[in-house]
């Protein structure tokens, strides 16, 4: 057996609520680079940059990251942490603590199974609801990632704190909120994948007994769910990436966003960045629910008696 062994007492929705917060910040600090390197892939070559030969700086994963060290900096890759850290002990605590606890509630009394459609439901609600409280922290976080070195482009936050009050001050609240449709359509569709995906091969593993309920059981499970909300959320990450990061006025609502993409790009604009977002959403995923079922369980076992 590895990692701690299932309490026979189940964690409390504070316990999970908690537990989830901290994963996604682990998942976070581990994974940050993949994510600021899919988001520069994403919104290469939007149209108000010239499309040039010159003007294509980043080429896959591995040279997105060197690029980026070679030109801003090693800190550049962590560009927008503070805010991505703000936004999992929200987004996270909502959409992956809550999600147990939500499933319960939509699940018919007496019921033996929670079937699919339930556990869609309550993914697709929590999700939702992770967004409408977590959107400002979003959008602060992708529009440090998404700025260059000040030698290319002035950075247009001094720091965190500033960037919400510029924002706030010069695009009104409601640009703390930009993009707010798009990644409710993404978080639901990925809150789908992640945890229904988990929650259905864990499951599957553990009634057919090929793993234990421990580490390896978790990995495996965690992987899947990966690859799938990669696959399903690709094409709203990149309109939700290049809506949050656009200017005021450069695009009138999501759905020209959507339109200007693919008449410049064509439908292999919307898997743009695949590749890091895979590699970013498969270990996020590998690394938080992994720290996600061990905290749960430390916080059992550290429970008074």
């Amino acid at each position: 057996m590895v990692g701690l062994k299932p309490p026979e007492v189940p964690p409390t929705a504070a316990m999970k609520f908690v537990s989830a917060g901290m994963a996604g910040c682990i998942a976070d600090l581990c994974t940050f680079p993949l994510d600021t390197a899919k988001v520069r892939l994403q919104i290469q070559g939007e149209v108000r940059i010239p499309r040039t030969i010159s003007s294509v700086e980043y080429r896959g994963v591995l040279g997105t990251l060197s690029t980026m060290v070679r030109t801003e900096g090693a800190r550049s890759l962590y560009s927008g942490l503070a805010a991505g850290l703000q936004r999992q002990m929200s987004f996270a605590s909502i959409r992956i603590g809550l999600y147990d606890s939500v499933k319960q509630l939509y699940t018919p009394k007496g019921a033996e199974n929670t079937g699919m459609a339930t556990r869609l439901l309550a993914g697709c609600t929590t999700g939702a609801v992770a967004v409408a409280c977590a959107q400002p922290t979003d959008v602060v976080k992708v529009r440090f990632q998404a700025s260059g070195a000040p030698s290319d482009s002035a950075r247009r936050y001094s720091s965190t704190v500033d960037a919400y009050r510029t924002i706030a001050r010069e695009e009104g609240i409601r640009g703390l909120w930009r993009g707010t449709l798009p990644n409710i359509a993404r978080n639901a569709i990925i809150n789908c994948g992640e945890l229904v995906t988990y929650d259905l091969l864990k499951d599957a593993l553990l009634r057919a007994q090929l793993m234990t309920d421990n580490i390896p059981c978790h990995f495996v499970a965690a992987f899947g769910a990966g690859f799938c909300a990669t696959v399903v959320a690709s094409p709203v990450d990149v309109v939700k990436t290049r809506y949050m990061n656009a200017s005021p006025g450069q695009y009138r609502n999501a759905l020209s966003c959507l339109l200007a993409l693919i008449m410049q790009d064509g439908l292999a604009g919307l898997y743009k960045g695949f590749v890091p977002s895979f590699l970013r959403l498969g270990s996020w995923n590998v690394v938080m629910f992994v720290s996600y079922e061990q905290l749960q369980r430390t916080m059992v076992l550290a429970r008074p008696a």
